[in-house]
Order: structure tokens, then sequence, then C-alpha cells
């Protein structure tokens, strides 16, 4: 597929599912879609940042590189507020107010991109080559995360920021479970964190109970 239509589809997806909220009057439809919007939203940021924003960069004239990082920057705000929002529910008195200031942020984001940086890439890449990126983007969403984590890295290793060509789509693959590995270390790392404060706090440590 076509690296931009995959693009402008994820785009619809979640306009839709954006509308459907705000139809939505059952708390427990809310937070299904809220759901559903978290995980569209989690993996297409993904794989713009592990594989669609790499190539382009490497395609366009380096006086568009800021179109870039102003995209990532938004990236950055939507997977905090994205990350907020899964530890929410319905009852939440903001909920409402904080899907809303997502679906505003999420609109300007995608008018930016649509208007302006895809213009950008068509005159960069021709056809041929953004079909080719078009199938490492599937190839990435198929292992990229589901859920959000503003703390993982929005770049991929130096080592697989490549120009378009031979290899893409097993670079895309490696990108993402990198990604995935770091995302799930940091996680990690923050419970054991959380766990160690509190034993210091309360002056126990939590030892495993001895069985018989």
């Amino acid at each position: 597929m076509h690296a931009l239509t995959l693009l402008k589809n994820d785009h619809r997806k979640v306009e839709a599912l954006f509308k459907a909220f705000e139809n939505a009057d059952a708390r427990a439809k809310k937070a299904s879609l809220v759901k559903q919007i978290i995980q569209e939203l989690s993996i297409h940021a993904a794989v713009e940042e592990q594989v669609f924003y790499p190539a382009i960069r490497e395609a366009m004239a380096d006086s568009d590189e800021d179109m870039v990082l102003e995209a990532l920057e938004e990236h950055h705000i939507v997977k905090w507020v994205l990350s907020e929002l899964e530890k929410m529910t319905p009852a939440d008195e903001r909920f409402d107010a904080k899907v809303k200031v997502l679906c505003e942020n999420v609109d300007h984001h995608v008018k930016e991109e649509e208007r302006e940086l895809f213009k950008k890439v068509r005159k960069a890449l021709d056809t041929k080559k953004l079909n080719e990126l078009g199938r490492a983007m599937e190839a990435a969403k198929k292992v990229a995360p589901k859920r959000p984590n503003p703390r993982a890295p929005d770049t991929p290793p130096a080592r697989l920021v490549a120009p378009i060509g031979a290899g893409l789509v097993d670079r895309a693959r490696k990108a993402m479970r990198d990604l995935v590995k770091t995302s799930a270390k940091q996680k990690t790392a923050r419970r054991g964190a959380a766990g160690r404060g509190k034993a210091t706090a309360t002056g126990k440590s939590h030892r495993p109970r001895a069985t018989h």
C-alpha cells in the first residue's frame, strides 16, 4: 500500500472514532471507544516515528526537517494525553474534556500533515518508493505497541535509519521490536523503583512468604 494512503486511512479511522465518541451517551460505550482510540493512535504514532519520519527525513531537503521535528513534538503531547486517559474512566470529571482536547490536538496534527508535509513527501519520493515505504509500515503495524509510552524513544536507533531501499521492511520490524523491548524495560524499571520506594517508606522489604 502507498505510504500516504495508509496514513490517511489511519487518520479517517481515528476521526470516525472521535465522532462516535461525541455521539455516545452510555459510559460503557465511551470507555470502549477511548480504548480503541488509544490503541489506534499508539500504533499509528509508533509507525510514523520508527519508519515513516526517519525515511522521509533521509529523502527531504534539510529545510523541511523542521516539519518532522514539529510533528514529533505533537506526537509527544498526544502520547502523554493518551497515557493519562488510559488510567481514567468516563466517571472521572475531566474524562470528556480530556478526550475533546486530544481530538483537537490530533485534528490539528492531521491537517498539517495532509496539507503540508505530505506535499513535501510526494516531491521527495516517487510512487515506487512510497509503495515500498508503505509495505514497511504495514509490516511495522503488526508488531507496533498498542499502548502509549511517552518515555519511549520516538526515533529508531541510528543503525536502523537508512534511505529507502532493500531491507526497509526488515529494519521496520526490527525498529518496532526494539521499541517494544525498551517500553517493557522502562515499565519494569518504574515498577521496581516504586516497590523499593514503598519498602523504604514503610521500613519493610517485600520478601516471599515461606511455604510448607
